[in-house]
């Protein structure tokens, strides 16, 4: 356990470069977290932005016997990606039948199951769609400890663990309430300072909160649009400040991470949606897809200026934004390519949807995961579209691929026997590709 918390949470500390007197560079806020190496601690990876540490060399061919490290029995069923912290993976998981939440830990060397700690049973919602399920966020670590959310009974419910599964702290965070859209909790937590920040956009009265790490009680929170929407914030550094970041409700919405503050607003995509906004300089880049489609560019200094926009519908997927140009999958199973300052199409190609991961970037490589459990890799270039690979595992995949340490963590199911079974995958190259 010690050596374990000797990883704890590591900030990125601000610096300040003088250059001749006259020039100072900003660099990241010592307020955002920063992950040790070779972790994949909380949704979207070390960067928040779906770009895995460089320098690693996961494998790029993979099947049932090529290339697996290890595999493991998953109980239950969600959809929640698997979140790496020194020797110890993490995920969340329900048991549909005996209506139960729970979080699992696993040997990150071998994949021998650590623990299974059960948070909720009962009060499930009484329906969601049929795509979703009741563990479908992802957790947070800060080094020493796990931030957990699940959706139960009418409320989002917050929990602070020990990495050996003790509770800390359990509160009801905010209301979740759906009557005209129920199709279940998605968002995930995001660290910042020593605070974990939480949304809850749905018709019971929409808000967006800070708990204290510590001890769980509410820092902040502010009130959001009643309505449904299933969108993780993020903080980024962006123009000069953090900003906290939520896409969906029509709009993009910058807010200050420090007190919830609204910062800016952009009327730039659709009611709802899944996906978690990406920034490069000083824009901001997001996408919707109920009623309608919506990806757009936006200006992040405050004006909430739309840089530009298109009509391309990705309502579950994130975006990835890489070397001035945007990557996105839409829900038709179309791979874009954008400019990322002007908008303009670059390529676009087809692959095999339905999708609802979201990408993974590691150095040049997109790795992307359709609902059948094919992994598409190809090359983030403006070049156009340029395939390395394509990879079978598992029938059903929903969950994001987690990129760490040279390794590819992935969460499938197959059925057997007319039931979903799902299993968890450690792959890494075993002397070849």
């Amino acid at each position: 356990m010690r050596q374990i918390q000797r990883r704890a949470f590591q900030v990125a500390v601000g610096l300040v470069a003088v250059v001749g007197l006259l020039a100072v560079a900003e660099t990241v806020s010592a307020q955002v977290p920063k992950a040790a190496k070779g972790d994949w601690p909380w949704w979207r990876g070390p960067n928040f932005n779906g770009v895995a540490e460089s320098g690693q060399k996961p494998p790029i061919r993979w099947s049932a016997t090529k290339n697996v490290a290890w595999k493991a029995a998953v109980p239950g069923r969600g959809h929640s990606t698997p979140i790496v912290v020194g020797q110890r993976v993490f995920l969340q998981t329900a048991d549909d039948n005996a209506k139960s939440q729970s979080v699992l830990c696993y040997d990150r060397a071998t994949g021998k199951p650590l623990w299974q700690k059960e948070l909720h049973r009962g009060n499930f919602q009484e329906r969601i769609n049929p795509k979703n399920t009741y563990a479908t966020s992802t957790i947070a670590c800060d080094g020493g400890r796990l931030f957990v959310l699940f959706s139960n009974n009418a409320a989002v419910k917050a929990t602070a663990m020990d990495l050996d599964g003790k509770v800390i702290w359990k509160t009801t965070a905010a209301p979740f309430i759906e009557k005209k859209y129920p199709n279940g909790y998605a968002a995930s937590p995001v660290l910042y300072g020593n605070t974990v920040i939480v949304a809850s956009d749905c018709e019971g009265g929409g808000t967006l909160l800070a708990l204290d790490r510590d001890t769980g009680k509410r820092v902040w929170a502010t009130s959001r649009i009643g309505k449904t929407n299933y969108a993780s914030p993020v903080v980024g550094h962006v123009a000069g400040r953090d900003q906290l970041l939520i896409g969906g409700l029509d709009m993009v919405a910058s807010y200050d991470p420090k007190n919830g503050k609204l910062l800016w607003d952009a009327p730039a995509i659709a009611m709802q949606t899944s996906g978690t906004p990406v920034w490069e300089g000083d824009l901001v880049f997001a996408a919707g897809g109920y009623p309608s489609g919506s990806t757009a560019g936006i200006q992040a200094d405050g004006s909430g200026k739309i840089a530009w926009k298109n009509n391309q519908r990705i309502h579950e997927q994130s975006l990835l934004v890489h070397d001035g140009h945007v990557y996105g999958i839409n829900d038709t199973g179309i791979a874009l390519c954008w400019e990322a300052r002007t908008g303009r199409e670059v390529w676009k190609h087809r692959l095999k949807a339905p999708i609802s991961a979201s990408p993974t970037l590691v150095g040049e490589t997109i790795y992307l995961t359709n609902e059948l459990g094919t992994t598409w890799l190809y090359r983030a270039t403006p070049e156009g579209f340029e395939e390395i690979a394509v990879n079978q595992l598992g029938t059903i995949a929903f969950a994001s691929a987690t990129i760490c340490g040279g390794q590819i963590f992935l969460r499938v199911a197959d059925m057997v026997e007319g039931k979903r079974v799902e299993t968890l995958y450690c792959l890494q190259r075993d002397g070849g590709r």
